[in-house]
């Protein structure tokens, strides 16, 4: 069985506990700009996942100092890593990144990055930097991969090819850099047998991480506007179906992959549907009592 997060970070960090803060460092994306494509990904809305100190207004340390100010009131000897998340975090003149990168590593008790970024946004040059900086702190860069189907990645206008996902990992991982990949699951035309099919594929990926989400119908997203005239395009899992997906899906994958989650919660206020009414933690605890009981029977 694959290992989760939590347990992962306390092996790379026994001595102290470890949060993410994540940070908008204003950056755009590809098929946004126009480079590859516009309107962006279709089913993305950046506020789902900004907590209220990720400003782009701010800089990069008052993000952190903020974000610091919020988790230690729960845990005062908290470490924390600076977690690059909106938008394509690697799309920027290499001198400017570093300048980001480095910025965040001088904050007090930032212990480590993470980089989310697209896979046809990983210049070699850049990729020199990340693998000298790699040997100084803990690092791992984060692919949204999304499917392994290169009709459903040119559905939601992802600008790119599983090749390329598959490529940019690879290339990544031969730097000795921790490589983190993101799936959705329940996308449209993309059912439970065309996922396991996927979840072989993914498994030969040289990946350290894996985050699993269900889709999420977003308001003000071109997917959102899809479903209402195309609803029957479109399978939205009940909670129990989907902890069912999940389990199915993760006995393809390899036991030394780390799975960082398998859900993931918008705000209400933007949420069209699945609305399932759990918390994280609690569709967390379901997805391990279940694991159990497959594990027992």
């Amino acid at each position: 069985m694959v290992k989760d997060f939590g347990t992962y970070m306390r092996e790379q960090f026994p001595e102290f506990r470890v949060q993410k803060i994540s940070l908008n460092a204003g950056f755009t994306c590809p098929n946004r700009d126009g480079t590859v494509g516009t309107g962006g990904c279709s089913y993305c809305n950046n506020q789902t996942f900004n907590p209220e100190y990720c400003s782009v207004e701010k800089s990069i340390t008052q993000q952190l100092e903020e974000g610091k100010q919020f988790f230690a009131r729960k845990y005062p000897t908290m470490k924390y890593l600076a977690y690059f998340q909106a938008y394509t975090n690697t799309y920027a003149n290499v001198e400017l990144l570093k300048q980001y990168y480095e910025e965040a590593l001088a904050v007090k008790d930032v212990v480590g990055l993470v980089i989310g970024t697209r896979p046809d946004c990983m210049p070699d040059a850049l990729l020199d930097y990340l693998q000298e900086l790699n040997k100084q702190t803990f690092l791992i860069v984060e692919y949204g991969i999304e499917s392994a189907n290169d009709a459903t990645l040119l559905r939601i206008n992802r600008g790119h090819t599983y090749d390329c996902a598959r490529q940019a990992v690879e290339k990544t991982a031969t730097r000795g850099i921790r490589v983190g990949a993101h799936i959705i699951l329940g996308l449209p035309g993309e059912d439970t047998e065309e996922l396991m099919r996927q979840a072989d594929i993914i498994a030969q990926l040289p990946l350290t991480t894996l985050k699993l989400h269900q889709l999420q119908l977003i308001r003000g997203t071109r997917m959102a506007q899809e479903y209402q005239e195309h609803p029957e395009d479109f399978h939205l899992y009940s909670a129990d179906e989907y902890i069912n997906l999940v389990l199915d899906y993760i006995e393809h994958l390899p036991d030394e992959l780390v799975l960082e989650r398998f859900v993931s919660q918008s705000p209400k206020s933007l949420l069209l549907a699945p609305d399932w009414g759990l918390k994280n933690h609690e569709f967390t605890a379901r997805v391990k009592k279940a694991m159990e009981l497959r594990t027992k029977s």
